[in-house]
């Protein structure tokens, strides 16, 4: 089977790609409107195509499209659940768009690695573009290899970002870090 793996970053796609491409004859897309800002944007690319050129394989990348995310996000900046899924939205039609166009069999995506990322939320949406686009969808849950992944990736000096991608998800994972601080020094005391 010939698939198209939707990839976030670096380090979320050590670990699935090894799994799906063991299986099948896999291609990697880097389509992320979402990250913010455009630096940011670029340091995961980055460190994706570096990733990938040391590893023997090619990534299509779709071009930064920050205006896509605001409008599919449009309204959702103080309700986390629904932006996240209009985000998940987002990113699987438009790789699975690319699967259809680019005549794979089926595509997927390592969002699903992260133990933060809602797993039912991005088999949904990944369902909903799959049927849209005429393209079959493979849900993978890699969970279970996010910490063998994050490993890989601190070993191998990759950058590791400490956020989702979003310019919202940016001050809500800085708000959780200083709240989680707060809670082990009260735990000190």
């Amino acid at each position: 089977m010939k698939l198209l793996l939707h990839a976030c970053c670096g380090p979320c796609l050590i670990e699935p790609y090894d799994a799906v491409s063991r299986e099948h004859e896999t291609d990697v897309l880097f389509a992320n409107p979402n990250i913010h800002p455009a630096g940011e944007w670029v340091r995961r690319r980055d460190t994706l195509l570096d990733y990938a050129g040391a590893h023997g394989f090619t990534v299509i990348e779709v071009p930064q499209d920050p205006q896509s995310w605001l409008r599919a996000t449009a309204g959702l900046q103080d309700d986390r659940s629904r932006r996240c899924r209009a985000c998940f939205g987002l990113r699987m039609d438009l790789t699975a768009r690319a699967a259809a166009a680019g005549n794979y069999d089926a595509f997927a995506t390592t969002l699903t690695v992260s133990p933060y990322q809602d797993g039912a939320a991005i088999r949904d949406a990944g369902e909903e573009a799959a049927q849209a686009h005429g393209v079959a969808y493979l849900h993978r849950d890699f969970r279970d290899r996010y910490h063998q992944a994050m490993k890989r990736a601190r070993d191998g000096g990759m950058y590791r970002q400490n956020y989702c991608g979003c310019m919202f998800s940016s001050t809500e994972a800085a708000r959780e870090r200083e709240e989680r601080r707060h809670l082990r020094a009260q735990a000190r005391k």
